[in-house]
């Protein structure tokens, strides 16, 4: 069986900002499709309990009053996202999300800010079979111009992934899946690796190109760029890990 008609997952996450570490997740989306079989959308409008940043809802659309009215208390809706990458992982199929250490990692620490086991606790460290398209893709294509490119959107584009309602979790979550459909249609080697070597591809892959582009930050990015000569590009993949005590 190809990858393609393979049965496979995929998940995104909105939140309250870009820092995994602290900030927390409104709306999660979870898709299974492949295999012949029925397809399945699962989806999560989450209360966080904070206030959603302005500059967030400009984003996914998400706001304050929404959660209040509609959203779902974090305990229930984490606990039952955490199960669901939980039974994949356990069934041994394919999970994937676009830029998977920061989904991976908001959730992480979203289910230990509310009591709850993380999914590494409910699975284990790994290996896992988690797939990241923008990992895999930096890796194929690593030369590539233009601002932003790395994004969503424009991978999609480059893939041949057309899609409408961006930065729903559902939408993005379907983009990734089909992002990675495409890549391991045109890059062959990816079907000749299994989950363990393509787990630890992954990792190697990340730290090398976070590592690249802190050389980049450090040596020629403008201040306006965010340069600066001690900038520090962490390169975990699948979990970025909480600052020890006396770190920065």
């Amino acid at each position: 069986m190809t990858f393609a008609v393979a049965r496979k997952t995929a998940w995104d996450t909105e939140t309250t900002g870009p820092n995994p570490l602290e900030d927390r997740i409104v709306t999660a989306a979870f898709i299974v499709r492949g295999g012949d079989q029925k397809e399945h959308d699962f989806s999560w409008l989450i209360n966080p309990g904070i206030p959603i940043p302005a500059e967030a809802t400009a984003v996914h659309g998400i706001t304050d009053e929404m959660v209040q009215v509609y959203g779902l208390n974090p305990k229930t809706a984490l606990d039952e996202i955490a199960n669901c990458l939980a039974y994949a992982i356990g069934q041994n199929l394919p999970v994937i999300a676009f830029n998977h250490s920061f989904d991976w990692s908001i959730l992480h620490y979203d289910l230990i800010r509310n009591g709850l086991p993380t999914v590494h606790d409910r699975v284990g460290t790994g290996p896992l079979p988690l797939l990241d398209p923008h990992v895999i893709d930096r890796q194929y294509l690593q030369r590539l111009r233009g601002s932003g490119m790395r994004k969503l959107k424009p991978t999609a584009e480059r893939y041949g992934v057309e899609l409408e309602d961006w930065h729903t979790a559902e939408a993005d979550a379907l983009a990734a899946l089909l992002i990675t459909e495409a890549l391991f249609a045109k890059y062959g080697q990816l079907n000749s690796m299994g989950p363990q070597q393509l787990y630890a591809a992954q990792k190697a892959w990340r730290a090398e190109q976070q590592a690249g582009l802190q050389q980049w930050f450090r040596t020629k990015a403008t201040a306006e760029q965010g340069g600066a000569p001690d900038k520090v590009i962490d390169g975990s993949w699948p979990l970025i890990p909480a600052p020890r005590a006396g770190e920065a």
